[in-house]
């Protein structure tokens, strides 16, 4: 009897994956860890990462690794990230087959809404089906990951203004933790080369891409990634447990300043031969323009913090409006937050290496 339940729990398992992997299906919640070896984070080894689930895996490994040109990666940031390009890399691509001129969507654990304007060339509707198919694709291809990654920032930006998405009291100290956007950045990375993967599924797809990413930026061995990070406790992280956890390094770079995000890497790794960090570009939509397209990406907050973060987007005397233009307005944003995290912490606080010159 117990076989049997075993077997149709496995099965029911299984059909979950394979529904949760069709076009209209949202992507699954992961819990998030952080970087820090005194809370019990699960540091887990490179070499075994399991299979990619975008709805399910049974063989799927989360948590935190170390990479010697990658710093700390936390598995499910950078796992959520990827199936969200995903998802609005297919759901872009159905709005500009339907020549849909606005959409939106939203993260499961915020209120947010999160809008898309599109604008078409002129002969666009005019053009045989095949050609539009083409460029709709490339063009998705370039918004997924935008999106996905704007869709990750904007959770973060939430949680610096106070959000709590779980209603715990330590949800500040995961804004921009030193490994969240670098995380977050590399799952619509290897999410963008799976997608573009036309001999295997999105999983196996994003399976291979991962591997072959954690492998490129150098992964250490769990045991030595954990005593790698002690050297670090007191000065980036404090807390004996999750609920008292005081982060004290973060990483604000974004690329609203130079397109490029560096990964925080720890001052000295022995195991460590290259300690080159492994710098990426933010996503870009140059492409749209080259196709006569162009896009305009917003944000309606809609959380207890909402006027807060408006009250920093729109400069003083401006007419404020209720949404946010994440072109112009996110760098304000986020210079507030590097300001705000600078009192806080002192102004190494967010240096890409090196103590975290708490005060």
């Amino acid at each position: 009897m117990l076989m049997r339940w075993l077997g149709t729990v496995v099965v029911l398992l299984v059909m979950l994956s394979v529904v949760g992997c069709q076009d209209g299906a949202s992507p699954r919640l992961r819990p998030g860890c952080y970087p820090c070896s005194s809370v019990g984070a699960p540091f887990v080894n490179p070499e075994k990462l399991g299979r990619h689930g975008y709805r399910f895996s049974l063989s799927e490994k989360n948590g935190i690794i170390y990479t010697c040109r990658g710093g700390h990666i936390d598995l499910a940031h950078l796992r959520i990230a990827a199936d969200w390009t995903r998802y609005l890399t297919k759901k872009s691509f159905r709005h500009l087959m339907a020549g849909d001129v606005e959409f939106s969507y939203k993260l499961m654990v915020d209120h947010s809404r999160h809008y898309v304007e599109l604008s078409y060339p002129p002969d666009w509707v005019e053009r045989s089906e095949a050609e539009r198919e083409a460029v709709a694709r490339e063009i998705s291809l370039a918004l997924g990951p935008m999106l996905a990654y704007d869709l990750t920032n904007w959770h973060e930006i939430l949680t610096w203004f106070g959000y709590k998405c779980v209603g715990l009291p330590t949800a500040f100290a995961s804004a921009f933790s030193w490994e969240d956007s670098y995380s977050n950045l590399l799952g619509t990375i290897v999410a963008a080369r799976a997608l573009r993967d036309e001999e295997h599924s999105y999983n196996e797809a994003l399976t291979l891409a991962l591997d072959e990413e954690i492998e490129r930026l150098g992964p250490l061995p769990a045991d030595v990634a954990r005593k790698a990070t002690d050297q670090v406790e007191g000065e980036w992280f404090s807390g004996p447990i999750m609920m008292l956890i005081d982060i004290k390094k973060r990483n604000l770079d974004i690329g609203v300043d130079d397109g490029m995000v560096t990964p925080t890497l720890l001052p000295t790794v022995a195991a460590c031969d290259d300690v080159t960090p492994a710098s990426h570009p933010a996503p870009s939509l140059d492409v749209l323009e080259t196709h006569g397209f162009s896009a305009r990406l917003t944000v309606e907050p809609h959380e207890w913090e909402a006027g807060a973060i408006l009250a920093v987007a729109y400069a003083e005397g401006q007419p404020r409006g209720k949404r946010i233009d994440m072109a112009t307005q996110l760098p304000r944003i986020m210079d507030y937050i590097k300001q705000d995290a600078i009192e806080r912490y002192g102004p190494d606080v967010d240096a890409p290496t090196g103590a975290a010159g708490a005060r």
